[in-house]
């Protein structure tokens, strides 16, 4: 059997859903299967030990409970969840088709588990998508990309709380094809 690399564990929509709720929280995985109520329990858990035999997620504690160990599920370094450049660098033009179709994919399942729920308000419930062009030399694109990280980075710590709601953003950034003259 061939092992899959880092980068398929974590491309995979279940494990991506899973490292998701993960992030900046501690949970087991009743708590996850409360929150991904649509992956079935013997796919949640056999995506969670790969996950964990990846290195990606680690079991940071163990409770019993009922005569069972229940285990606490922790993404202690999110540098593990996500792919480095220099990997990315290494990418042959195919594998950077493959990596941004797995993207687009679970965007689009993300949106879908939004659309198929009974009552939705687009514009009350922030709903959003939209893309524009803008014009900016290295120095200013570097100062805007230190301020999207500032923000991202701040609001990335907020912990789930009571009137908290999980909002997925996505950012993709494509520079035009360099001219000749550039």
């Amino acid at each position: 059997m061939v092992k899959e690399s880092t980068v398929d564990v974590i491309l995979h929509p279940v494990r991506m859903r899973i490292i998701q709720s993960l992030i900046n929280q501690q949970m087991t995985a009743q708590q996850m299967k409360v929150l991904l109520p649509d992956i079935p329990q013997a796919s949640l858990y056999r995506h969670i030990k790969k996950l964990v035999e990846a290195g990606v997620i680690h079991i940071i504690d163990e409770i019993p409970n009922r005569g069972t160990i229940e285990k606490i599920y922790s993404l202690q370094d999110p540098a593990k969840a996500s792919i480095h450049q220099e990997k990315l660098n290494s990418f042959s033009k195919d594998e950077h088709m493959d990596l941004f179709f797995k993207f687009m994919a679970n965007i689009m399942g993300e949106y879908e588990r939004y659309l198929n729920q009974e009552k939705i308000d687009l514009a009350s419930d922030g709903v959003s998508f939209r893309q524009t062009s803008v014009f900016l030399d290295d120095n200013e694109f570097v100062k805007f990309i230190k301020e999207i990280s500032e923000v991202y980075a701040r609001v990335t710590q907020n912990k789930p709380k009571k009137g908290r709601r999980r909002r997925t953003l996505a950012t993709i950034i494509i520079p035009e094809q360099k001219q000749e003259d550039q």
